[in-house]
Parts: structure tokens; C-alpha cells; sequence
């Protein structure tokens, strides 16, 4: 059984991310596939800047959450990052987290589900590069919820049913390139 983390990128307060979480969660759960999905929330790993000096007494907390955050990550065949678009990109705590990332993710496969003025587009581009770097195969098609349609009043979470196209194709996608990637690492580690 292939097992898909859905990776809530946001740590801001009041985010919508978790609303689109919840959403992607749902949809994938109820299609039948042979695959558990579980929603890993990056605001449950207090995550230092990298390289940043952190202070004795936060240390071991620090290096806890690193080690979790890495064993996580690991524990997946593949991922759908949710993602909101800041600035052109993905915000600066997801980039952060990735930083922090290389073999645990290598040669697995990720989908992308957006929201923002643009439902998240740039980020996904911002991601597609950051990933190639960890070697993560991205999949084609992206869900992308936009904060002027799918949202009332910016905040609650409202998504159009055309959606469930963009979410079904994504999710074939990882599921698939997820499947074939997971051989190469078998692969790899028989050899």
C-alpha cells in the first residue's frame, strides 16, 4: 500500500490552509485508491531557521523536531503539498522545512494543491525548482483554489465543484509516478 502525505505548508495564524487540507484529505480518502493518506501539519514541527544559532536551552528541543520532521517526511511514498502562494512563492517556513529535507524525499513523487489571488500557481512553480533539487518528481496537474472564487470573504472555504477534475487527474498522477518510483528505491536498496 502506497502511503501519501498531504503536507499542510503554512504556519501562519488564521490560515486557510488547513480548510484545503482537510478538503484534499477528504476527496482522496473517499476514491477507493489503495493508499493512505494522512495530513502532516508543518506547525506541529517548531522548526529553527537553518543555520540560524539556536539557544542551549532550545536545542534538544530543535533537534527533536528536526528528527521528527525528517522521519516523517521519510515515512512516505509520496506527497500533495498544500501550499498558499506569498510573494510570488511558497512561504518562507515551507521553504525552511524543505531545507531541511534531501534523502528522505528523494525519488518520490508530489502533487500540488494552491490557494492564493492566483490559486498558488507561482508557489507551484517556486516548488517544482526546490524539488528538482531533492529529486522529487512532480506530477503535471495542480489543484489551484483562488482566494477571490473559492473563498467567502477571503476566508471561508467555499471550492467550486470543477475542482474535483484537477484533484482526481493530480491524484492519479502521484499515485501512479508514486507506484513506479517506489521500485527505483527498492531498486536501490537491493542493489
Amino acid at each position: 500500500m502506497l502511503k501519501i502525505g498531504i503536507v499542510l505548508g503554512s504556519v501562519r495564524q488564521g490560515r486557510n490552509g488547513e480548510a484545503v487540507s482537510n478538503w484534499i484529505y477528504d476527496f482522496a480518502t473517499k476514491r477507493n485508491d489503495d493508499v493512505a493518506y494522512e495530513i502532516v501539519d508543518l506547525a506541529n514541527y517548531q522548526l529553527p531557521m537553518l543555520g540560524a544559532e539556536v539557544p542551549a536551552a532550545q536545542k534538544e528541543e530543535a533537534e527533536a523536531a528536526i528528527k521528527a520532521w525528517s522521519e516523517k517526511m521519510a515515512s512516505f511514498d509520496g506527497y500533495v503539498f498544500v501550499v498558499p502562494e506569498y510573494n510570488h512563492a511558497v512561504g518562507g517556513a515551507f521553504k525552511n522545512a524543505t531545507d531541511y529535507l534531501n534523502a528522505e524525499v528523494n525519488n518520490k513523487a508530489a502533487g500540488f494543491v494552491g490557494y492564493g489571488s492566483l490559486g498558488g500557481t507561482r508557489a507551484h512553480e517556486n516548488l517544482r525548482l526546490i524539488l528538482g533539487e531533492l529529486q522529487v518528481a512532480d506530477v503535471r496537474t495542480a489543484v489551484t483554489f483562488s482566494l477571490l472564487t473559492d473563498f467567502e470573504n477571503f476566508s471561508e472555504f467555499k471550492p467550486a465543484d470543477y475542482h474535483a477534475n484537477n484533484a482526481n487527474e493530480m491524484l492519479d498522477q502521484v499515485i501512479a509516478w508514486s507506484g513506479a518510483l517506489k521500485t527505483v528505491r527498492t531498486e536501490k536498496v537491493n542493489a
